[in-house]
């Protein structure tokens, strides 16, 4: 059995309660302190673990994103075919413990940081990047290959913007809404006899 470090423990705290202090104040006002005393800590140990807020920030993306990539790779396993390979990485980005308001606040606060901060926007690199790579690998049995990317890359706006709206608009928008607009455009787009 594996040892597991008090450091890393504590790490993981203090990550989580970063994601949690953000979900509720947003970048501008998310601090060290705040994120401390809802960790039940100091902002020196905070400091102790994270060289910087952005430091923090970017440990605690990286975990939220981490969970939801792990909710999507549950579901791909289950999946057989090209097409359950798509509503598994469908559903799994809009998973009701992910899409809630706080969480979507969160996200958006952190992307409006993407700009200005180089290691949010590798982070995010990587997200676009593993993105893709599963909506390829569904769509290239489901069309013809030239109409893949074009294909995943409106997937992903749609699904991002569908975060958006609920990060902006949360009250009345759900997750069978989102999950709908989804099954909509694929019904569109997607032949309706290949499985």
């Amino acid at each position: 059995m594996r040892l597991v470090r008090i450091s890393d423990v504590r790490k993981k705290e203090l990550r989580r309660a970063a994601f949690e202090v953000l979900q509720r104040e947003g970048m501008a006002g998310a601090t060290l302190e705040k994120v401390a005393a809802h960790a039940g800590a100091s902002k020196g140990i905070v400091l102790h673990y994270f060289a910087n807020k952005q430091e923090l920030f970017e440990h605690a993306m990286r975990e939220a994103n981490t969970a939801l990539r792990d909710a999507v790779v549950a579901r791909l396993n289950r999946a057989v075919t090209p097409r359950e390979r798509l509503e598994a990485i469908i559903e799994g980005n809009f998973e009701e413990r992910f899409f809630q308001p706080s969480i979507c606040h969160a996200w958006l606060s952190l992307c409006a940081e993407v700009p200005r901060e180089p290691q949010l926007a590798r982070i995010q690199k990587v997200i676009h990047a593993r993105m893709r790579s599963n909506l390829m690998s569904a769509l290239i049995a489901l069309l013809p290959k030239n109409e893949c990317e074009h294909v995943a890359l409106a997937i992903t706006a749609l699904i991002d913007g569908l975060w958006l709206r609920l990060g902006l608009q949360s009250n009345g928008f759900t997750r069978e809404d989102a999950l709908q607009q989804m099954r909509d455009y694929l019904a569109c787009r997607l032949p309706h006899n290949i499985s």
